[in-house]
């Protein structure tokens, strides 16, 4: 199997250009924020008091995660229950960014990832994917763009839902995430020794994914 790995911060694109990828290499993608999303909802339906180490493990102990790709692509089951309309919300974004870190729910997921990759060509994609879910990856991206443009993106995508942010706080949250995931003990945001960085804020979608091809193409090619 091929396994490309795409890491970087938060609103810096990651999905929609492993998305475009994946079309363009016939590959699977893996939302690794999906999951950790879809866990999330799960998380708040059972309606712990807090968060904490106990009430993680718990959860992790109860639940049976299944994830399926169908024609409008990744659905992630959490005891049967799709949450995909759900995953994007503002509240459930923090939600995930809170219970992530915790190391029992961490392996749950990791488990999950590993189990994919062996077993289909895929673009899996998240904050640690290169350095500590599959440091074996064929290739490793490890994309970013400056605060301001991350927040604006985020700010356009969502602007027009009901209640959301205003750009001031997206950047704001953006900031803290960043640090947050910089500095965390378990598994910190980081490029892996040898991922490809890749910097978006003066790039189109188009073009991140035709640098990107660029890079796969001559690694495949050099295999041959």
């Amino acid at each position: 199997m091929f396994n490309i790995a795409i890491d970087g911060h938060v609103g810096c694109g990651k999905s929609t250009l492993a998305k475009g990828l994946a079309q363009k290499l016939g590959f699977k993608v893996f939302d690794t924020g999906a999951v950790y999303r879809s866990l999330a909802c799960a998380f708040k339906a059972k309606k712990y008091n807090e968060i904490n180490e106990t009430n993680i493990h718990n959860f992790v102990n109860s639940i049976n995660v299944q994830v399926e790709f169908r024609n409008d692509g990744q659905h992630v089951l959490v005891n049967g229950v799709d949450y995909i309309s759900s995953i994007r919300l503002e509240e459930i974004s923090m939600l995930s960014a809170k219970i992530s870190p915790f190391i029992k729910l961490r392996e749950k997921v990791i488990d999950i990832q590993r189990s994919f990759a062996k077993e289909n060509n895929c673009i899996m994609e998240g904050r640690d994917i290169g350095t500590d879910v599959l440091p074996n990856a064929d290739i490793k991206f490890f994309i970013t763009a400056s605060e301001e443009v991350r927040a604006m993106r985020r700010y356009v995508q969502i602007k027009d839902k009901p209640n959301s942010p205003s750009y001031e706080e997206i950047l704001q949250d953006l900031r803290a995430r960043d640090y947050a995931d910089e500095h965390r003990e378990v598994a910190p945001l980081k490029p892996a020794n040898d991922s490809i960085i890749l910097d978006t804020s003066d790039m189109t979608l188009e073009e991140s994914i035709n640098k990107c091809l660029e890079i796969i193409n001559s690694v495949q090619i050099k295999r041959l």
